[in-house]
């Protein structure tokens, strides 16, 4: 079997569980991920693996997996971690980022700049650009410890996005002014905008708990 075809049964679960189409608390089946991805039972098994290491799902054997509820509490003690390792992050691929990097970069500069998204486009852009910077930051062990952050960061801001294209526009001028000043090759300026950005994230998440009283 392919790292590939692991790396597609993982992105695949993970947009549904992004976007609910597996809801929170549910329990589901190898059997039934196998089917709803077309990919087979070994690819389908690492990926639950590797989800089960970042905290999207748990495995529960005889049972089968759980997708776990989301909550701000969680939230905003996993933004205090997420925060100080894309610092790290930021400043590193400011620093090491090849020219093959560099040049995506550059082309999600330009895709972050159109007009609108549809939130699917938007979450493979959002989820794009955080592995660009992992990569451009070349240290493997920031990028196992950074992915479980992200990710789960990802799924509550889908989970709990109420007006659309203005949450995109915010988080697209964000993530632009990340990887321009990556791509200046300015250290400070990188880790001031990730910041901006985690600051985002937090108002975000109280803003959940205010829109639900």
């Amino acid at each position: 079997m392919s790292e590939g075809k692991a790396a597609q049964a993982y992105r695949a679960i993970e947009r549904m569980i992004v976007f609910q189409e597996v809801p929170p608390g549910s329990l589901v089946s190898e059997s039934q991920l196998m089917e709803r991805t077309g990919l087979g039972r070994t690819p389908v098994r690492e990926a639950l693996q590797q989800l089960a290491r970042n905290r999207m799902v748990e495995i529960h054997p005889n049972k089968g997996v759980l997708i776990p509820p989301t909550s701000v509490e969680a939230e905003l003690r996993m933004l205090e971690l997420r925060r100080a390792l894309e610092a790290l992050a930021v400043r590193l691929a400011a620093e090491r980022a090849g020219a093959d990097v560099r040049e995506r970069m550059t082309a999600m500069v330009e895709l972050l700049a159109k007009d609108a998204f549809t939130l699917e486009a938007y979450a493979d852009t959002v989820k794009d650009t955080h592995e660009l910077i992992v990569e451009g930051a070349a240290n493997e062990y920031l990028a196992d410890a950074i992915a479980p952050a992200q990710g789960l960061s990802r799924r509550f801001w889908f989970a709990h996005v109420v007006d659309e294209q203005a949450e995109i526009a915010a988080g697209s001028s964000l993530h632009s002014r990340i990887l321009t000043a990556i791509l200046d090759g300015d250290a400070d300026a990188a880790e001031a905008a990730s910041r901006a950005l985690n600051e985002y994230l937090i108002d975000f998440s109280y803003a959940t708990l205010r829109s639900s009283r």
